[in-house]
This record gives C-alpha cells, sequence and structure tokens, in this order.
C-alpha cells in the first residue's frame, strides 16, 4: 500500500504541465490528433483494426488520453481507467477541444468499479510502462479477463525486459551506442525510478521527493505466464528493435507486443 502511494502521489505532482511541455495545450494537442488519428494511435493500430470495426476499448493506465483521444476520433467508444487526477485533467479536455467523448475512471486498476467488470469490451488495451507499477501480475491480468467480453482481446505493448533490466546504453560512437550488461535479469527487488513525465519538467519545477516511483521489473516468461494463468489464450508475441533509429541499439529487443484472446 506505501509503494502504491508513493507511485501515486508521483503521478499527481505538476504532470498537466509535463504533458503540455510535451505535447502543447489540450487544444494544440487535439488539433494534431484530429489531422492524423492513426498516428496518434501509432503502431498499435495495425492490431486494433480497420476504420470502420467499431470496438468498445478500455485503456488500462491510460495516462494523458492520446491514444483514447485518437481511438475516439477513429469512432471507438473508449473508457480509460487511471489514478492521476492530473492525467485525468489532461485527458478530458483533450477530448472536449478534438470534439469526442470519452469515459475516463479515476481509478486504481485493481480496486475499479465492480460494474465496470461486466465482460463487456472487445478490447483491453496496454501501453508502454505499465507492468512495472504492478508488484503481482495476475490479479492485474484476472482483470483483465474480467473486463473482455468472450473473444475479446488484449493488445499489450511495453519496453522488453532486456532493456529495461539488463543492459544499459551510454553515448554513441561513429554513430553506434555503447552497451553494457550492467543489470540481473531475474532480480525481483523494486527498484527506484523518476516518474516517467519528469523529463518533460524543468529540474526546479517538481518536487524531488515525490518525482520518484518504485517499480516491480518483470521477465519476458513471467508477463507470458501471467497472462496465461487467467484464461487469456497468447496469440501473438512479437518482440521488436529501436524502430526511431537505422543504426541506435542495433540488434537488441526495445519493446514487445502480445496479443492475448479471451477464451
Amino acid at each position: 500500500m506505501e509503494t502504491l502511494q508513493i507511485n501515486k502521489d508521483a503521478w499527481n505532482s505538476s504532470t498537466f504541465q509535463a504533458w503540455i511541455n510535451r505535447f502543447g495545450t489540450p487544444e494544440a494537442a487535439a488539433h494534431k490528433l484530429k489531422s492524423d488519428p492513426v498516428k496518434g494511435v501509432g503502431r498499435l493500430y495495425q492490431h486494433i483494426g480497420a476504420s470502420d470495426d467499431k470496438q468498445a476499448i478500455i485503456n488500462l493506465l491510460g495516462s494523458n488520453g492520446m491514444k483514447a483521444v485518437a481511438l475516439a476520433i477513429l469512432g471507438h467508444q473508449v473508457t480509460v481507467v487511471d489514478f492521476s487526477i492530473e492525467n485525468q485533467a489532461y485527458a478530458t479536455e483533450l477530448a472536449r477541444e478534438a470534439g469526442v467523448e470519452i469515459k475516463y475512471l479515476l481509478s486504481d486498476v485493481l480496486q475499479m468499479p465492480q460494474e465496470e467488470l461486466r465482460s463487456s469490451y472487445d478490447t483491453v488495451l496496454m501501453e508502454n510502462g505499465i507492468l512495472h507499477y504492478f508488484q503481482n501480475m495476475e490479479p492485474l491480468f484476472a482483470v483483465v479477463s474480467k473486463l473482455l467480453s468472450v473473444g475479446g482481446r488484449l493488445i499489450l505493448q511495453d519496453f522488453h525486459p532486456v532493456s529495461t533490466k539488463l543492459i544499459s546504453s551510454k553515448g554513441t560512437t561513429a554513430n553506434i551506442r555503447k552497451h553494457k550488461v550492467t543489470g540481473d535479469y531475474f532480480d525481483t527487488a523494486l527498484v527506484e525510478k523518476e516518474v516517467a513525465y519528469s523529463k518533460y519538467l524543468q529540474a526546479n519545477s517538481s518536487n524531488e521527493e515525490s518525482s520518484k516511483v518504485l517499480l516491480r521489473q518483470w521477465t519476458l516468461g513471467e508477463i507470458v505466464t501471467a497472462i496465461a494463468s487467467q484464461g487469456l489464450c497468447i496469440k501473438v508475441l512479437d518482440e521488436q528493435p529501436n524502430l526511431s533509429s537505422d543504426v541506435f541499439d542495433k540488434g537488441i529487443p526495445k519493446t514487445f507486443t502480445i496479443i492475448a484472446e479471451k477464451i
């Protein structure tokens, strides 16, 4: 409970300003999303389905609503669950400026209202920096299973454990990043990190203590096993390199995508 409160405090400190620094005002960000919502969804779009295939989608830990609003612009019915009131504020304004509706539940994912756990969603979406906030993944994927209708899918994209747990990358030489194996892939201890959005804030604009989060970094095997333990059949496990560069991080998995179906 103490870990949850530390992480919750961090995500409610200067978060709104961080998103303005990163994406611009909600009005400016909405204008950009409306011009190209498919780009706003990013690589996940290929897994969501064609734009005329309207779905009920729930985005767990959906943060600032950028993905949710892009999906709503494309015509999907989207719900976001997140415990940050500042994330909620940015996402709500973003949706209003984009002229779409999203439902935003201000809640810990593991303490969602029971009426939401009604097996009515076509897709549960989770992406980039989600799993490490949970000290036990089985309750999380039990919630995912309860949210999905039979045949519904979990679409999970996250950072690859090889990059987050094992390898550190520093500097460049002749356009090649230097890599070292500095971590313990099987370490189960909580690690203290800067909250993800802190890089978008000036050094003196946030409280140093409240910008720290405690994370549990999982192995890929632990993730796959936790998903499969909750009646979710894994259809795809796709490991991806760093797609933002042709030369940096070559040959090292940076992200992964799992598609799992409720059976």
